[in-house]
């Protein structure tokens, strides 16, 4: 039988439940989100002369977690539109309607007592045959089993995700001792496929994989805060973006998922786990003990490990001292060792490097890593048969860049042995059989697929999953074909080449434009398709301001000029090679990033694409494209009647405001991406693969170089007069500053075609003209080259 997820159930509409039931309908699933009615009216209620058995009233409490949630930062919803997917009720009036779902998932609190209730109500609505699971995060499964059908049990998981559902890409399956093969087969192949998740088969052991694993790593730390005499500070320095962790790092991440939450796990796991060698680690230290009591939770307390004041009018964050337990002024962190990997990209890279640290830093590390180590390999078999689960379970619930093994291969297995025997540790009897295997790692690739160290088989063995994903990583250097400083440019197969940015935040200078149209010869030469896409954290944060800077303050105003028409060059060739060229964005898209997706011949965008024409907040218009296409967008989409202007401000608003989309999804509403052209996909880890797909099926429906555009509508001085008009308004109210407005009647020029008399028909290369034109008068003015140095020093836009 081939299951279909049309609509889901789900119970409880706390911050989980409202967040799982978002992300549903963010993939297009029906939801039907129930939570319990009232046992009080509100005075708001009472006032209006309400009861308890209004409808409003008993549907209180599942309305309002839902409104609080899609109100909430950041958005648990690509698209405030798809909440109309959404249907709201209670656990009384509406819970016949689980009949008619095809998965129930239970997201209630964690007592056992209420679960067994819930299941127990769920039980007389529920059609047969329908999946039904738990997103519980410890109790195990034999207990919420009990008593319940044998239709139930063969159909019952846990399905943990992590919170926020939307952004946190774990998704661990734990089947019940009863559930049917194909259950866990479909629930892990869904996760994958439609929710965009990193499927992870886990056991029924307490806190399952990725929180066994995350808590141990910080409780750890809080045990060695004390035995190293390190700060707060400190600590969320070397364990943050240095060694590809978040920017919350350890305590910041603490405070924002609530200690509570953290002590409630670690408490489980205490209880829940007496022959764990290291049970002893999760005993809370007095210090956290001390915050419970004072309720120093976090975010939602107000103060936790950090608090937030205000002191002379200004924001502050103070930090806690550990020793004192008193709030203070933040201190800067700062190691030798830490000065050594600033030369080192890659955070993989770095592990060696910061272990062999002469000082506190890598003390700490030698004794951070050593301890991990030895706690993951003792974990096999007991929460996961395979280790790249516990790897994989980390990278995507905890946001790591890389999992324990992987770190520990980085490091060499016998250095991390080393470092564990420096720590009284040893090494578990697998890892010594897989050195005497002749297996030097626990992981290697060969022929562009991720192979992993089996401990029955003591071989490596192919990780399974990975037919649907094109990995850059392992096919790099046996499949490049071209290589400059800014990109390597691989062959995927089937006739289509990638084009991958190697640039610092994979930033547009020279060297990437020389390699795109490199990519653009090799491919019209000899292959049938292009793509320009990356698995780095961002697409592209857009073109190297640093260079403009250089040349507009040096007034090199011949090479600037050269350089953006190189940019412009560049972005037609695209548009108007014989081969079909896909862009694939995913994180920031933003400027001359952007622009590169507006002049592919499709996009493939990941539904976390956040893409925007940004260049106003350095002081200039969109100079590679950007200005033209928003004005050729309009002159495509108009109609008869004064529409015309309508569609052209929207687009001139969006470049103006900087807007920039929070999800792929909201590009489309932004003019960014096309409807019926351009795709989203939600698994980010499938995107280059379905690129790919994309390409071959475009070059295979026979694809014809297009025809240079000669009919690109303008509305010229009907069009100007209405934004000269606005600008002047604005800035009058002070809404936007004198050298703002400068900016926008810029833009405003280039948008309406110049100030011709009527309505024209222009060709391309006329508004790219204006347009490099606009850009580069914005570079000879003073406030546009201070606020590109001040993007250049603090990475944030300046107003002046």
């Amino acid at each position: 039988m081939t299951r279909r997820i049309k609509k889901v159930a789900i119970i409880g509409s706390g911050i989980m439940g409202s967040g799982i039931a978002c992300h549903f309908a963010n993939i297009g699933v029906e939801v039907l989100l129930l939570d319990i009615i009232p046992r009080e009216l509100t005075d708001k209620e009472k006032a209006k002369g309400l009861t308890l058995e209004d409808k409003v009233v008993r549907n209180r409490l599942v309305n309002d977690a839902l409104s609080a949630s899609l109100k909430s930062k950041p958005s648990p919803i690509y698209n405030q539109k798809f909440a109309n997917r959404i249907t709201t009720g209670n656990l009384e009036d509406d819970i016949a309607k689980v009949a008619d779902v095809d998965w129930i998932m239970e997201v209630v609190v964690e007592r056992l007592d209420i679960k067994k209730t819930v299941f127990e109500k769920l039980e007389k609505y529920r059609t047969p045959g329908t999946i039904i699971s738990s997103n519980t995060s410890g109790i195990p499964i034999k207990f919420m089993n009990e008593g319940r059908s044998e239709d139930f049990q063969k159909h019952f998981t846990v399905t943990h995700f992590f919170n926020p559902p939307r952004y946190l890409k774990l998704f661990e399956v734990v089947p019940g001792p009863d559930c049917k093969q194909e259950v866990t087969d479909f629930l892990m192949s869904y996760g994958e496929k439609f929710l965009g998740k990193t499927s992870v088969l886990a056991k029924d052991t307490p806190a399952f994989i990725g929180n066994r694993i995350g808590i141990f790593g910080i409780q750890s730390l809080f045990h060695q805060v004390k035995e190293l005499g390190l700060t707060v500070e400190e600590v969320d320095k070397l364990t943050g973006p240095v060694i590809g962790r978040p920017k919350s790092a350890t305590f910041r991440t603490v405070d924002v998922v609530g200690l509570d939450t953290l002590v409630h796990v670690a408490n489980g796991i205490y209880e829940n786990c007496p022959n764990d060698e290291a049970h002893e680690l999760f005993k809370l230290p007095s210090f956290i003990n001390k915050m419970m009591e004072n309720k120093w939770l976090g975010s939602k307390t107000g103060q936790g490990f950090y608090k937030k004041t205000v002191v002379n009018g200004k924001k502050e964050i103070l930090t806690l001292d550990l020793e004192t337990m008193e709030y203070r002024s933040k201190k800067r962190a700062k190691f030798a060792t830490l000065e050594l990997t600033k030369t080192i990209d890659k955070p993989i890279d770095r592990f060696k490097v910061l272990v062999g640290g002469k000082d506190k830093a890598g003390e700490f590390y030698r004794k951070n890593f050593a301890a991990m180590f030895a706690y993951v390999q003792n974990r096999i078999p007991e929460i996961s048969n395979e280790l790249y689960k516990i790897d994989d379970a980390m990278k995507a619930g905890f946001g790591w860049e890389n999992g324990p093994f992987e770190i520990w291969d980085a490091v060499g297995v016998t250095k991390g042995i080393e470092l564990m025997k420096a720590e009284g540790k040893e090494p578990a009897n697998w890892v010594t059989e897989m050195l005497a295997s002749g297996s030097t790692s626990f992981y290697s690739v060969k022929d562009g697929a991720t192979y992993f160290y089996d401990i029955p088989s003591k071989t490596q063995t192919k990780k399974p999953g990975q037919d649907g994903f094109i990995i850059l990583d392992n096919i790099r250097k046996s499949n490049e074909v071209f290589k400059n400083s800014g990109v390597v440019i691989e062959d995927i197969g089937d006739g289509i080449l990638n084009i991958e940015f190697q640039s610092k935040m994979n930033t547009i200078g020279g060297d990437v434009l020389a390699g795109i149209n490199k990519g653009i010869d090799l491919a019209e030469k000899n292959f049938q398709g292009l793509i320009v896409g990356n698995q780095a954290a961002n697409f592209s944060v857009g073109a190297n301001i640093g260079m403009i800077f250089m040349m507009a303050v040096e007034q090199e105003y011949d090479e600037l000029n050269y350089a953006i028409k190189y940019f412009q060059d560049t972005m037609m060739r695209m548009r108007y090679s014989s081969i079909p060229t896909i862009s694939a964005p995913h994180g920031m898209a933003l400027g001359g990033g952007c622009e590169i997706s507006l002049h592919a011949d499709k996009v493939v965008a990941a539904a976390e694409t956040y893409m925007g024409l940004v260049e106003f907040g350095v002081g200039v218009i969109p100079g590679g494209g950007g200005s033209k296409e928003m004005a050729l967008r309009a002159s495509d989409s108009f109609n008869k009647g004064d529409v015309e202007l309508n569609i052209l401000q929207e687009n001139f608003l969006t470049i103006g405001m900087a807007k920039v989309s929070t999800s792929g999804y909201e590009a489309f509403d932004l003019g960014l991406l096309q409807k019926g052209k351009d795709v989203i996909v939600v698994n980010k880890d499938r995107q280059i693969a379905t690129a790919k797909a994309h390409a071959k099926l475009i070059a295979e429906s026979g694809y014809t170089q297009p025809a240079k555009r000669k009919d690109v509508k303008v509305l010229g001085k009907q069009a100007l007069g209405m934004f000269l008009v606005g600008t002047d308004a604005m800035e009058h109210s002070n809404y936007i500053s004198e050298h703002d407005q400068k900016i926008a009647n810029k833009l405003a020029y280039v948008m309406a075609g110049g100030d011709l008399s009527e309505p024209t028909l222009v060709t391309e290369q006329y508004l790219l003209d204006l347009e490099r034109e606009a850009f580069l008068s914005l570079c000879t003015e003073r406030k546009t080259l201070e606020r590109i140095q001040a993007m250049l020093k603090t990475g944030k836009p300046l107003r002046n």
